[in-house]
C-alpha cells in the first residue's frame, strides 16, 4: 500500500482512538478523561456526530463557543480528533418547523423526532440546511490543527434503509426519467403489463407504498433500491464536496458502517478516503438469531470485515465494541470475556484495518443507549476493560511494521450490487445465495484459506482477478455481457471460475431471460440447463457424487447438460428422479476452467470444492491450527504477518513448522505453543 499523507490509515502506524461525546459530560470532567485516554494509549478520538443544537441552537444562528472550548483542551493536551458532520439527527426546531425533512413509512406516516435517522436525504430544505451547517463546520474548523479527518453523517442507512417521504417521491420520478427518458421504456423495463400495472403519466409513479399481501413489482423494487443508493451517495457528496473547500491538506473524510442498499463502491471513489466500519462481534450473542450451537458466533465478524476490505483494502474501525450492548428497547448482548476485546481488535486490524476506536469512552447515563456500554462503566473508575485496553496499546506498538500490509487470498467470492439487492425481493435468490455465502466463509475458516470478496464494478480490469486462483460467483442470478466478457477474459487466461444453480436466469431490470440457461454463462461454462427445481422436501438432501465422493446439492438443483468438446461431466446426481443426471461441468476455456455446479454450496460440499481446486489450507507448510481458529496473512515488501485468533473459551494447541517471530513476546518460536482463551498471536515469517 502506498504511503498517504493522513495521520491515521497512511500506511505507517497503527493508532488506537475512542468516541467520546462531550456534551454529555460536565466539562469538569474532560481534562481527566483526556489525560486517562492518553494513559491508556488512546491518540484520536471522534465527536460532534450528534451534536447540530451545539452549533446551531435555533434556525441561523451559529455559535461555536461551547467546542471552540473543548478544541482547545484538546490541542493543549495533544489529542488528535476526527470531527462529525452532526446530519444524522437534525435538532427539534428544524423537524418541528419543516416536517417535509422527515421520513415516513409506507403507508406516508411521518417518522416524528426522537430517534436519530428520522431524516430523508431528498428533502431540499433539509440539503439546503445541511450545506449551511456544513459550511459553517468547514469555514470554523477547517483549519484546526488538532483536527486529523472528518466523519460524515452517522451510519448511513442505519435504523431504516427504506424511504417513503413526498420528497423522495418527487426524486424518485426524477431518478427514473433520467434513467429511462420515457414512460414507454418504463413501463417496458418493469413489465407493468402484468396485472395492468402500467403507467401514463409521470405523477402516477411513487416509490412503493403498502399493497395487499405487501407483493408489488419486483423490477420497481430493484430500481427503488438503486434509488435509494444514489440517494444516500448524493448526500455523502454533498457534504464531502463542501468539506473539500476548507479542510487541510492530509485530513480525510470517511463515514462509518455498511449497511444496505447502498453502492460503497461508488462513494468511495465519490467521497471517501478510505471507509471506517463499526465492529461489535458480541451481537452475535446477544440478537435475537443468536443460536447457541454456532461455533462461530464472534467470529462472523470476520465475514463482516471481509466485506469492509472489498471497499478499502486498507481501513479504519470507528467504532470497535468495548463492553455491553443494548438499548433499552432492544438488543442484550453480553459484556467482553477478559481477552476478547484484545482478540476484536486483533481480528480487525488482522483484516485490514489500521485504526481502531473504541466504542465509547464513557458508558451514558441517559437516553436509549444506557445499555450500551464503552471503555468506563457509569461510575467512570478504572476497570477491567481499561487496562486491557491499555495492554492492547502495548501489544500494537510491536506491530507497528504491518502498518499498510494488505490482506493475502488467493481465493475470491465475486460480488455485485444488483445480486446482492435482488436478494431484498426474490425469496428464492436470497435463500440459496445466503445459504452459499455462508457456507462458503465457514469452510474457508476451517479449512484456513483466505479470502476476498471481489465487487464487479465498471472500472475493475480483468488483471486485478489474475492474482486469485479461484474465484467463486456463487448465484449470479442477474448477468450481464460485460460482466461475463471480464470473467471470460480471466479464465482464458488460466483462472478457476466456480459457478452455482440459479445462474444467468436475469436481466439487469430484475426480468427473467427467455435464453437458453444459464444464459450468458453458458459459453464459458459449457452448460445447458434444460430443467431445473426446489429440492422437494420429500427429497430430503440431493446428493451428488464427484469422483467417488459424495457431496450435497443443497436447496435448487439445476440439471445440467454439457455443451462442446471441451466441457465435461464431474459430477452426477445419486437422488431423486433425476439420478445419474449430471450435476457437475468442468469446461476447459482457454488456459483455464470453468465450473458449473447445479446446487447451492453446503459446507461440507465449499470445503471439498476448495480441496479438489488445490486452495484449501495454503499456510499448511508453515502452520498446523484446529478449526477454532482463525488465520489470517497480511503482506507488506515482501514481509507476512500471520494473525491466528483462538475464539475459545479454552486453550487451544497450534504448531508452528517453521521458525518465526513472536511479535509480542518479540523472541523466535517453534513447534507445539499453547494458546490461552481468546488469545491472539501475531508472528512474522
Amino acid at each position: 500500500m502506498p504511503e498517504k499523507k493522513h495521520e491515521i490509515v497512511n500506511g505507517k502506524n497503527i493508532t488506537l482512538g475512542t468516541c467520546y461525546y462531550p456534551e454529555q459530560w460536565d466539562k469538569k470532567l474532560w481534562p481527566e478523561d483526556l489525560d486517562r485516554m492518553l494513559a491508556a494509549g488512546i491518540r484520536v478520538i471522534r465527536i460532534a456526530e450528534f451534536a447540530w443544537n451545539k452549533f446551531e441552537p435555533r434556525e441561523g444562528e451559529f455559535t461555536f463557543e461551547f467546542f471552540d472550548e473543548f478544541m482547545e483542551l484538546a490541542k493543549e493536551k495533544g489529542m488528535k480528533v476526527i470531527f462529525c458532520t452532526p446530519t444524522a439527527t437534525p435538532p427539534a426546531w428544524l423537524s418541528s418547523k419543516y416536517p417535509e425533512i422527515l421520513n415516513a413509512d409506507k403507508d406516508g406516516n411521518l417518522l416524528r423526532h426522537g430517534n436519530r435517522r428520522h431524516y430523508n436525504y431528498n428533502s431540499p430544505i433539509y440539503r439546503a440546511f445541511i450545506t449551511k451547517l456544513v459550511e459553517q463546520l468547514g469555514v470554523h474548523y477547517g483549519a484546526h490543527p488538532s483536527i486529523i479527518g472528518w466523519q460524515l453523517d452517522n451510519e448511513l442507512n442505519c435504523e431504516t434503509d427504506e424511504f417513503y417521504s413526498e420528497s423522495d417521491s418527487r426524486a424518485f420520478r426524477r431518478f427514473l426519467q433520467e434513467k429511462y427518458g420515457s414512460l414507454d421504456a418504463l413501463n417496458e423495463a418493469w413489465g407493468t403489463a402484468f396485472w395492468n400495472q402500467t403507467y401514463t403519466d409521470w405523477e402516477e409513479v411513487d416509490v412503493p407504498r403498502r399493497t395487499n399481501n405487501d407483493a408489488t413489482n419486483p423490477h420497481r423494487l430493484l430500481d427503488y433500491t438503486r434509488f435509494v443508493s444514489e440517494s444516500t451517495c448524493s448526500f455523502a457528496k454533498l457534504q464531502a464536496d463542501i468539506l473539500r473547500k476548507y479542510i487541510k491538506v492530509g485530513d480525510f473524510i470517511t463515514t462509518n458502517g455498511i449497511f444496505n442498499r447502498i453502492d460503497y463502491q461508488r462513494m468511495m471513489n465519490e467521497s471517501l478516503d478510505f471507509i471506517t466500519y463499526d465492529s461489535y462481534p458480541d451481537f452475535a450473542y446477544g440478537l435475537d438469531s443468536y443460536d447457541a450451537k454456532d461455533s462461530f458466533k464472534d467470529r462472523w465478524w470476520s465475514k463482516n470485515l471481509t466485506e469492509v476490505r472489498a471497499i478499502s483494502p486498507v481501513f479504519g474501525i470507528m467504532e470497535q465494541q468495548s463492553g455491553a450492548n443494548g438499548w433499552n428497547c432492544r438488543l442484550e448482548a453480553p459484556t467482553p470475556k477478559p481477552g476478547q476485546l484484545t482478540l476484536w481488535t486483533m481480528q480487525s486490524i488482522a483484516h485490514g484495518s489500521d485504526f481502531i476506536s473504541y466504542f465509547r469512552w464513557r458508558t451514558s447515563i441517559m437516553g436509549t443507549e444506557i445499555y450500551w456500554h464503552g471503555i468506563l462503566d457509569y461510575s467512570g473508575r478504572d476497570n477491567r476493560r481499561l487496562k486491557e485496553v491499555t495492554e492492547v496499546h502495548e501489544k500494537i506498538g510491536k506491530l507497528q511494521q504491518a502498518a499498510g500490509a494488505e490482506y493475502s487470498a488467493k481465493v475470491g467470492i465475486l460480488r455485485d450490487y444488483d445480486n446482492n439487492w435482488d436478494t431484498n425481493y426474490d425469496n428464492w435468490h436470497r435463500r440459496v445465495e445466503k445459504f452459499s455465502q455462508d457456507s462458503l466463509f465457514m469452510a474457508f475458516q476451517k479449512l484456513h484459506t483466505p479470502f476476498d470478496y471481489v465487487y464487479l464494478k465498471e472500472d475493475l480490469k480483468a488483471e486485478e482477478l489474475n492474482k486469485y486462483e479461484v474465484l467463486f460467483y456463487p448465484h449470479a442470478t442477474i448477468l450481464t455481457k460485460e460482466r461475463m466478457a471480464l470473467l471470460e477474459e480471466y479464465v482464458a487466461a488460466g483462472g478457476k471460475l466456480v459457478m452455482g444453480c440459479r445462474t444467468g436466469y436475469k436481466d439487469l431490470t430484475g426480468k427473467c431471460v427467455m435464453d437458453t440457461l444459464p444464459g450468458l454463462a453458458a459459453k464459458v461454462t459449457g452448460t445447458d440447463i434444460p430443467e431445473y427445481s426446489f429440492v422437494s422436501p420429500e427429497d430430503g438432501h440431493v446428493l451428488a457424487e464427484w469422483d467417488g465422493e459424495k457431496i450435497e446439492a443443497a436447496i435448487f438443483n439445476d440439471l445440467l447438460m454439457p455443451v462442446g468438446e471441451k466441457a465435461e461431466v464431474l459430477g452426477t446426481y445419486t437422488d431423486s428422479y433425476y439420478a445419474g443426471t449430471p450435476a457437475l461441468i468442468r469446461n476447459r476455456f482457454g488456459k483455464g476452467e470453468a465450473y458449473y455446479f447445479g446446487g447451492a454450496f453446503g459446507v461440507d460440499t465449499a470445503e471439498v470444492f476448495a480441496k479438489k481446486l488445490g486452495v484449501a489450507e495454503p499456510y499448511r507448510d508453515y502452520i498446523e491450527l484446529p478449526e477454532s481458529c482463525e488465520i489470517a496473512v497480511r503482506e507488506k515488501e515482501g514481509r507476512k504477518f500471520f494473525f491466528v485468533l483462538n475464539y475459545q473459551s479454552c486453550e487451544v494447541e497450534i504448531v508452528l513448522k517453521k521458525s518465526v517471530l513472536d511479535l509480542f513476546a518479540e523472541s523466535r518460536t517453534e513447534g507445539k505453543t499453547i494458546l490461552k482463551p481468546y488469545e491472539a498471536k501475531v508472528y512474522e515469517l
